[in-house]
């Protein structure tokens, strides 16, 4: 008990510290003496009219160590087929995809190459899209070429013009510049123009290009003192919405030999329209409310079951309707957090405390009471052996450490190191529970097994033997399903359908609460729950055979005080 407490405790620590650190839809990464190659920044599934706003700051680097033919640095923009595989670095891992020319198909990439010694960033677009950027071109000293360039009929860069919508791609005034928006407000109210200035400034500085097949174009890369920054804002246009993934790579480090640090912070703000969730995730909310709803309803019938037969009710019955009201709670607040999400950009501190606090619980229960059950607890016995106390001990730890690993990954960027091996830990701690708890009701077969060829209950034995056969069955099921077949189904769904990973998640919960619940009801007409109530009853004799030529013959059983005790049969 006292292990059990000090781990809740340390759970508790940990959560109130990840909490102050929580992030979500607008990301701020700072990487310090970083070694890696790639960087995974965040990967966000567009409709079309979503926006992607990316601000790189104070970007440190060595000017002597980058060869910007063979190994450049920048960002890489892709859409991706399936979540996680990025169709246009599948065939050749190898090869830097800054460097990569060729696409053999026609998914939309944009690359942005950083060169610091000429201060700029080329930018290469390949694929079919029709993205809009809105960036800072590198500036051209002569006016009079500037002159010239807008004289040309058919320009190497398609220039927006300054319209309501360019080629069916729909600008909204929510996609322009705060900044921008309030410029004239402010020229109105202020006498003093140095912030109207510098609005116009900015404003006159960006321009709009709209991204087509093979287009090059420039923009300027900023330095002040010794680091580097510069600012790029995406609109997906209808063409090119998919998922798309964003990755910083320094393709110096994926050569062997030494590797060579460097420094930046990027901010990362993605939009759809309506909000700042993904589009696989926008009908979160309104799934995990639903399913809250379901399971509150399946509580109160269970809790009406059981107060209809009380006196069939053992703990864990009770233990069971706990499991469903915290399921219940605790997609709640899932929901709420999924909604501030969509109209904050962040989850709201105290919201997303509760949602984490119900759903560590949640996993502690969960599987608590599938260990329980599978030792038979209460259903065989009343007594837990030595090796079924040694895996609770094993997986209430190791449950606890996968929903803080869990908590981790929610509240720590894509980007950073942390994240890639707490999701190791999370898969890793999350499939040796999964195993631990089939132990005991291999155990509570074996026993049952045993039993029913050793004494005169085998038609009971039998029965339990059934049922616990059935439970470890559905157990297996309920992982299988849940850990690989719900993950192997997302990975093959379209973009925007990836949500109904969750609804088969949820809803294969829902069913394997069902019948684990039909399973070990408390009815007086439930086979499986049929217990002498006594256990000198137990002890006491029972009926050899039913055969009608040994009818009348009973078992004798000598009691501890010497007397004989004989069981009467009526003939």
């Amino acid at each position: 008990m006292a292990v059990g407490q000090r781990v809740w405790v340390l759970a508790g620590c940990l959560l109130l510290l990840l909490l102050t650190g929580c992030k979500a839809r607008i990301h701020k990464l700072t990487l310090k003496n970083e070694t890696r190659s790639s960087v995974d920044l965040n990967n966000f599934g567009f409709f079309a009219n979503g926006t992607l706003d990316v601000k790189l700051h104070s970007l440190s680097i060595s000017e002597k160590l980058v060869n910007y033919s063979l190994n450049p640095v920048g960002f890489s923009l892709s859409r991706s087929r399936v979540n996680g595989v990025l169709s246009y670095t599948a065939e050749e891992p190898e090869i830097c995809p800054l460097i990569l020319t060729n696409v053999a198909n026609k998914e939309p990439v944009i690359l942005f190459l950083i060169d610091i010694n000429t201060l700029s960033v080329n930018v290469k677009a390949t694929g079919d899209q029709d993205n809009l950027l809105i960036a800072k071109p590198k500036a051209e000293a002569p006016k009079g070429q500037r002159k010239a360039r807008q004289a040309v009929t058919n320009p190497p860069l398609d220039v927006a013009p300054k319209t309501d919508k360019v080629d069916n791609v729909a600008v909204k005034p929510s996609d322009i510049p705060v900044e921008n928006q309030q410029a004239d407000q402010k020229n109105k109210d202020e006498p003093d123009g140095k912030i109207t200035l510098a609005s116009e400034d900015k404003k006159a500085e960006e321009k709009e290009f709209l991204l087509g097949k093979t287009k090059q174009l420039t923009l300027a890369l900023d330095k002040v003192d010794d680091s580097y920054n510069f600012s790029f804002h995406l609109i997906v246009g209808e063409l090119a919405e998919g998922l798309y993934s964003l990755k910083f790579h320094y393709c110096k480090n994926r050569m062997p030999g030494p590797k060579y640090p460097y420094s930046f912070t990027v901010e990362v703000t993605e939009t759809n329209p309506g909000g700042y969730l993904s589009a696989a995730e926008i009908p979160l909310s309104r799934l995990y409310i639903g399913m809250a709803g379901v399971f509150f309803t399946a509580a109160l019938v269970w809790v009406y079951t059981l107060m209809k037969h009380r006196y069939s009710v053992f703990k864990i019955h009770w233990l069971m309707a706990a499991l469903a009201f915290t399921k219940s709670i605790s997609l709640v607040f899932h929901s709420i957090n999924y909604h501030f999400i969509n109209t904050e950009g962040h989850p709201i501190e105290g919201w997303a405390v509760m949602y984490y606090i119900t759903h560590l619980l949640k996993g502690a229960l969960l599987f608590i009471t599938l260990a329980l059950i599978g030792t038979g607890w209460a259903f065989v016995k009343y007594i837990l052996s030595d090796k079924e106390k040694k895996i609770f001990m094993i997986v209430i730890p190791l449950q606890v450490l996968a929903n803080v690993a869990y908590i981790i990954i929610e509240s720590t960027e894509e980007g950073s190191s942390e994240y890639y091996l707490w999701k190791e830990i999370l898969f890793l701690v999350d499939l040796i529970c999964c195993g631990a708890i089939l132990f005991p009701v291999v155990w509570s077969i074996r026993h049952l097994q045993e039993a029913s060829s050793t004494d005169g209950k085998a038609a009971m034995n039998l029965e339990k033997l059934k049922l616990f056969r059935h439970y470890y069955v559905m157990i297996v099921c309920y992982i299988y399903f849940t850990r690989i077949i719900a993950i192997l189904l997302k990975v093959t769904m379209p973009f925007q359908w990836q949500w109904c990973y969750e609804f088969l998640v949820e809803v294969s919960t829902l069913i394997f609460f069902v019948l684990t619940g039909y399973k070990f009801r408390p009815a007086s007409n439930n086979p499986y729950l049929q217990l002498p109530q006594d256990e000198e009853d137990v002890e006491m004799d029972e009926v050899v055979t039913e055969s009608g030529a040994l009818e009348g013959i009973s078992k004798v059983k000598k009691t501890s005080n010497g007397r004989d005790r004989q069981k009467e049969s009526t003939l």
